[in-house]
């Protein structure tokens, strides 16, 4: 019989988790910016702050910790472009097509220079 309590108790927690994980509140992306910019305007404390919005105080860290990592990405981000994007690669390989076909050009121009003043042309 208490191999049978144990296994019914078991039984029921494993429920209450389930049912738990399946009605836990979901924030969206604006949600935890508001919640983590309520709690840098610093009009009340952390503590109160997660009271008010039923959320642990290490999740708002968390989040928070996330926010400012962004942030600082992206200002980075601004003052020094990524060079693996495709468009910084398109660009890269347009400018060396360029550079090849003004450096044939530079030779054929070159080349007609000196064959006109092998045939005798007028200097410049």
């Amino acid at each position: 019989m208490g191999q049978d309590t144990r296994s019914a108790s078991a039984a029921a927690e494993k429920a209450v988790r389930d049912i738990r994980r399946k009605t836990r509140k979901r924030y969206s992306t604006e949600e935890k910016i508001r919640i983590v910019l309520a709690g840098l305007r610093g009009e009340e404390s952390i503590a109160e702050l997660c009271r008010q919005e039923g959320i642990s105080q290490g999740l708002y860290y968390s989040w928070s910790k996330e926010f400012l990592e962004a942030g600082k990405k992206r200002l980075a981000g601004d003052t020094a472009r990524q060079a693996n994007t495709d468009e910084v690669k398109h660009l890269r390989k347009e400018a060396h097509e360029l550079k090849e076909v003004v450096a044939e050009q530079a030779l054929e121009i070159r080349l007609l220079k000196k064959s006109m003043l092998e045939d005798g042309g007028d200097e410049e």
